[in-house]
């Protein structure tokens, strides 16, 4: 006979952290993917430059947690559709610094306008001390 197994895959912290963002992200990629054909490693490259200005590959992966790798793939994929532009460092030859370029800056400030929109809308069933509770315990989480 088999022994029971309480373990609730669904209460899960880093499962249900991870259906919540998965769930919580479908909406706003349907419209940076329709609207830009974007994937979601390019709108955070976008946002990262839209909010921090000029900034290396290696800043963003580094602020966006992500692998370099990611990161150069969406850098190439923004600078052929002339999202943003690559300046070479003068002194390391082996970085650029990036910035947007009028369209990318124009891109950026309609998806700001629509993620402000959109993060009302996921907390709109809460009230205003949940959502900053929530708010507060992922950056904690996030560490």
């Amino acid at each position: 006979m088999t022994e029971k197994d309480d373990f609730d895959l669904h209460l899960f912290l880093p499962y249900l952290l991870n259906q919540a963002a998965e769930e919580s992200s479908l909406a706003f990629q349907r419209v940076y993917k329709s609207r830009y054909g974007m994937l979601r490693t390019e709108w955070r490259v976008l946002f990262h430059l839209g909010i921090y200005g000029r900034m290396t590959a290696t800043e963003i992966g580094q602020r966006a947690r992500t692998h370099k790798t990611k990161i150069s793939r969406a850098v190439q994929r923004l600078a052929e559709r002339r999202f943003l532009q690559r300046t070479p460092d003068e002194s390391d030859r082996r970085s650029e610094h990036l910035e947007l370029t009028h369209a990318g800056l124009a891109a950026y400030r309609e998806l700001r306008q629509v993620a402000r929109e959109y993060d009302a809308a996921l907390v709109r069933d809460l009230t205003a001390d949940e959502s900053a509770t929530l708010r507060r315990l992922l950056v904690k989480l996030a560490g």
